[in-house]
């Protein structure tokens, strides 16, 4: 019997179509199975920047190559509490073991401010030794990823957690306890937690308060909830300001364009625009310098 020909049936030139029509299908199977696990992102250079953003769900630190902050000057009125900030961080600068903080209170107060620029502060006192990673409230579950991320660096980390407060039912509330004590892995020494808040045990009035009229021992069921702000070691309390300090503030953040005003004329417009916000605060403050410089540009 004589052997087909190359070109006959079974040859190359009847087997070369089929593995064509095979080659779009495994190039979907390829992108398939990298959809269902993405590549690892290449890590960032953890001692380059000032400050990173988490972005828990990509497992990625983007770097922050310029933090966006007030000079520690500017925050008039909250002397007691940028000093127990700052003695607190620089003693975690220096290695030692610190106290994670809450910073609890009124709306607009200086809590992410003073954060800010408290870690600017010891940043350039220590060359660069703190970074401020901020994670946004989203990743909080994603905190363990983060934590063996740069729990082996050589480098001290001060997560900031901005504005944050818990509802009934909220996984979060969990992660961030078991980070804060109680997880058998405990924080790292490396790491020291900043959180801030309106609301002084980062629960709402109403959890606290169903709580209290719902379980069998209301006082244990309270104790439970408000468990995480006793956590922190550190609790800083923000209130409205005062007139003088709050005008303080006005005249830090008018700087030149304070001298267009009398002195009567400018305690009347400072009062009123705080007066319509339901509020003396350095924010406030901030938004009223803001209405006097774009009035002066336009007069300009």
């Amino acid at each position: 019997m004589s052997k087909s020909s190359p070109d006959g049936p079974g040859g190359a030139h009847e087997r070369a179509p089929e593995l064509a029509d095979l080659l779009p299908i495994l190039q979907r199977i390829a992108v398939a199975l990298e959809r269902l696990a993405p590549a690892k992102a290449e890590p960032s250079d953890l001692h380059a920047h000032p400050g990173y953003y988490w972005a828990g769900l990509e497992g990625r630190l983007i770097p922050v190559p310029a933090i966006d902050h007030v000079p520690l000057s500017a925050l008039v009125g909250i002397e007691p509490q940028k000093a127990e900030m700052l003695a607190n961080l620089r003693g975690f600068g220096a290695g030692a073991t610190a106290n994670h903080m809450l910073l609890w209170g009124a709306r607009g107060t200086g809590k992410s401010s003073l954060t800010k620029a408290a870690h600017a502060a010891i940043h350039a006192e220590t060359q660069g030794r703190i970074a401020l990673v901020e994670v946004p409230r989203s990743d909080i579950e994603t905190l363990p990823g983060l934590l063996e991320r740069i729990s082996g660096v050589d480098r001290r980390f001060l997560l900031f957690f901005d504005d944050l407060s818990f509802d009934d039912g909220d996984g979060g509330y969990k992660s961030m306890k078991a980070v804060l004590d109680g997880g058998i892995r405990g924080c790292p020494a490396n790491v020291l937690l900043a959180v801030t808040s309106n609301r002084r045990h980062l629960l709402r009035r109403e959890m606290i308060e169903n709580e209290r009229s719902s379980a069998l021992h209301a006082s244990e069921a309270v104790e439970e909830k408000v468990s995480l702000a006793d956590r922190f070691g550190l609790s800083l309390g923000f209130h409205n300001a005062a007139q003088d300090d709050y005008l303080a503030m006005v005249i830090g953040h008018l700087g030149l364009l304070a001298d267009a005003f009398e002195a009567d004329e400018l305690v009347r417009e400072a009062e009123n625009w705080a007066r319509r916000r339901g509020s003396r605060s350095g924010r406030v403050a901030v938004q009223f310098a803001r209405h006097v410089a774009a009035r002066q540009m336009a007069a300009a």
